[in-house]
């Protein structure tokens, strides 16, 4: 049995995992309380705010599925595709208590014909791709078991 391979981020700073489970990690604005994700590290994207006031913040792990579609294509590099290339589910989950949208890829073995919009959902971290000595790992979407 070969051991395991270390976990890495494929992206650095987007997510970290909690005792709980995994977290994305965006940014709130302290003078309007909007949320972010990915991090905004300048000033709040909000027009009518523009304060600089940021701070890091967990974002919630499960919502709502608001919307999804089925990727038929390979997208372009840097991504890294199988061969021959599968498709995969995408989905678009309002987070619990930020009310904010978040897409990300639905974990492998659920399509489209599995999802459905309003169900509840929950972040977990799943493989991207590995090499000989890492595996590269992202945030994926899960619908929550009843």
């Amino acid at each position: 049995m070969s051991p395991a391979k270390a976990q890495t981020p494929a992206v650095e700073g987007w997510f970290r995992s909690d005792p709980d489970g995994p977290r994305l990690l965006g940014t709130r604005c302290s003078a309007c309380g909007s949320y972010f994700f990915p991090k905004e590290t300048f000033a709040c994207r909000n027009p009518a705010c523009g304060a600089a006031d940021l701070e890091e913040v967990p974002l919630s792990r499960r919502g709502r599925l608001w919307s999804f579609t089925n990727n038929c294509y390979p997208p372009p590099a840097p991504y890294v595709t199988t061969d021959p290339f599968e498709p995969y589910a995408i989905a678009a989950v309002e987070l619990e208590a930020e009310k904010m949208v978040v897409l990300g890829q639905v974990v492998p073995g659920v399509g489209i014909d599995r999802l459905e919009a309003g169900m509840q959902m929950e972040l977990v971290v799943d493989t991207l791709y590995e090499d000989d000595e890492r595996e590269y790992v992202v945030w994926k979407w899960r619908p929550v078991a009843d």
